[in-house]
């Protein structure tokens, strides 16, 4: 069959509570890609004003009050919170597990900026509930996905890579890592998506739900049910996918005695 053409410093946060367990791309090579290989659909508008105005209620505000709170800061009595929201996404395990038909990414949750009066700034992580509502899930320290997706070019997404604590701009053709903790590729580099499908399967290829490394006790993942946005099918995730461990190479490094950067998240009480 024939084919198409395949297709900062970084900032840490450090966790207070519990782990949240990327950039401009150039044109790509012309490269075989499998015909067939599925694309990550943009968020639907209406999906993405729901997740926004979940941010703007008491409950969620209040939340993003206490993380601003942190390490011995005041509370603001107030904040103001972004008009608009950053859809985010994160590995798929199936792309992960070397399918070629699988899109990089799949949906995990809308970023929406929240800043105090006085310039400090944490993001809301809003993701849509079993009832089809939005409701805020987190909050993160800082504003890293509003601040990259400045350099994300139209028609791609941001994607997150748990592990690295790395940050993509992801398009049909491949990525271009925006920053990381643990780069894995040089920063603004572009990545052939084959290529970067090749280098994941290295990484976490044998340490999926259900490998023999997680079954013998090794640091595994997560593997939690959520609801998807209402997208395409084709690109729609019935599961949200979070890792809670990191690469081989970062678990070498943190055995060395190196510094975990982590984001700080603060879930919401149910």
């Amino acid at each position: 069959m024939s084919s198409r053409p395949a297709p900062a410093r970084p900032r840490f946060r450090v966790s207070t509570v519990v782990a949240l367990a990327v950039a401009v791309l150039a044109a790509a090579p012309a490269r075989a890609e499998p015909v067939g290989r599925a694309e990550v659909a943009p968020l639907p508008r209406a999906a993405l004003d729901a997740a926004v105005a979940s941010a703007n209620t008491p409950r969620a505000v209040s939340f993003a009050r206490t993380n601003l709170g942190q390490g011995g800061q005041p509370v603001p009595a107030t904040v103001s919170v972004a008009g608009t929201g950053v859809p985010v996404y994160s590995l798929n395990p199936d792309f992960v597990r070397g399918d070629r038909s699988a899109a990089a990414g799949r949906f995990a949750y809308v970023a929406v900026l929240a800043t105090a009066p006085d310039g400090r700034e944490a993001t809301m992580t809003a993701a849509p509930q079993p009832d089809s509502t939005w409701q805020v899930t987190g909050v993160l320290s800082g504003s890293d996905e509003h601040r990259l997706l400045a350099r994300v070019p139209a028609g791609g997404v941001l994607l997150n890579e748990p592990q690295i604590n790395g940050w993509y701009a992801l398009t049909r053709d491949g990525v271009t890592l925006l920053q990381a903790s643990l780069p894995q590729t040089p920063v603004d580099r572009f990545v052939p998506i084959d290529d970067y499908q090749h280098q994941v399967a290295g990484r976490y290829g044998d340490k999926l739900p259900g490998s023999t490394y997680q079954e013998d006790g090794g640091l595994g993942f997560q593997l939690t049910t959520t609801p998807a946005p209402a997208v395409s099918p084709a690109a729609a995730p019935s599961r949200r996918w979070w890792w809670i461990a990191l690469s081989g190479v970062a678990a070498v490094v943190l055995g060395a005695g190196a510094v975990a950067w982590r984001r700080t998240r603060d879930r919401p009480a149910r």
